[in-house]
């Protein structure tokens, strides 16, 4: 047996297995559990170094009725923007709504069973003017998203505005941005809408509805960037960056506004459907767009009158607006959770 200099005996290696020699480490697998991998069925990992971007793909592919909500979503920006290509793919145009070619009286009742759908009119055609049922749907897409959209842009920039100064700077400027809010939400901003809509003749209806509808939304978005303005601006990041030196603006613009970007894109989408639902009932109630300029809304009031004699004339245009509503409903019910901070995942 080796000795060392100290005539101690020197400690021989054992081979694996022999007792009372700890076994050496075994390499890591990255497939195994405790690895970095949970077992099939646990819960799943996130890498580390995740962005709330990366994380927010990765639960979209997760999720089937994301998927089905997003393509919807595509689907109908994409028919409001191509809307006079597809309407004259049929042959109709806007200045060519009163064409017909429709017995009125097929089978024995007004524009037959199914509202006068054939090769030519996709979805029928309105049982008095005759216009085609598909050019107007496609064409009310065009302005109802036109204005929930807009309606949604000048929401959010007002109330992203708004929350973060009150929320950072605090003191005289947050009570009266406060007060200002509080107002705004206690007003009976519909009654107000119908009102003003009903006073006004000569303007733009697309652009007076947009302005009318932007400026009683900013306040919920207001109060949610406001809290997440307070929970952020005593950060040690945002800290450093006021030792270091930078101004008020650098501070709000590169160090808050990414950190309420998540929650403010959520409530952004849950915005979108309020919107096409209020610039609907407004058109329904008459005070919206007047024809023949169509929207989802006016077509679903005009189609009331003929439901028990041609009920495709209400249904087509009031599944285009369900499934919109319900489309970005979905939409933005996931990326609340997956981008609220709140929520856990990111």
């Amino acid at each position: 047996m080796a000795t060392t200099a100290s005539g101690a005996p020197t400690p021989r290696a054992s081979a694996p297995g022999t007792p009372g020699t700890p076994a050496p480490p075994a390499p890591s697998d990255p497939g195994t559990p405790g690895a970095g991998a949970t077992a099939p069925g646990g819960p799943a990992t996130v890498a580390p170094g995740s962005s709330p971007w990366q994380l927010a793909r990765r639960e979209l592919r997760r999720r089937p009725a994301v998927r089905v909500s997003l393509g919807l979503v595509l689907l109908f920006v994409l028919m409001a923007v191509t809307a006079p290509w597809l309407s004259a793919l049929g042959g109709w145009s806007p200045e060519e709504f009163d064409k017909t070619a429709v017995d009125p009286y097929l089978g024995g009742r007004p524009l037959g069973p199914l509202g006068g759908i054939s090769a030519e009119h996709w979805l029928g055609v309105e049982p008095v003017t005759g216009r085609d049922l598909f050019a107007r749907v496609v064409h009310g897409a065009q302005v109802s998203l036109l204005i929930a959209f807009a309606a949604t842009a000048i929401v959010v920039a007002a109330g992203t505005a708004a929350g973060i100064a009150a929320g950072y700077f605090g003191g005289r400027t947050d009570t009266v941005l406060s007060r200002l809010t509080d107002l705004t939400m206690s007003f009976p901003s519909l009654i107000f809408m119908i009102a003003m809509l009903s006073v006004a003749k000569d303007v733009n209806r697309i652009v007076l509805m947009t302005a009318v509808i932007g400026v009683f939304g900013w306040p919920g978005v207001a109060r949610v960037v406001r809290g997440q303005t307070l929970s952020l601006k005593h950060r040690a990041y945002v800290d450093a960056a006021r030792v270091g030196g930078a101004g008020p603006w650098r501070i709000l613009t590169r160090e808050i506004l990414p950190g309420v970007s998540g929650p403010v894109i959520a409530y952004t989408t849950l915005l979108v459907p309020g919107m096409i639902s209020t610039e609907a009932a407004l058109s329904y109630l008459g005070v919206g767009v007047r024809p023949p300029t169509p929207s989802w809304g006016q077509l679903i009031a005009e189609s009331v009158a003929f439901y028990e004699t041609d009920p495709m004339y209400f249904v087509v245009p009031s599944l285009f607006l369900f499934l919109a509503v319900l489309a970005f409903t979905l939409l933005g019910d996931a990326l609340r959770d997956i981008l609220d901070p709140k929520g856990g995942r990111s």
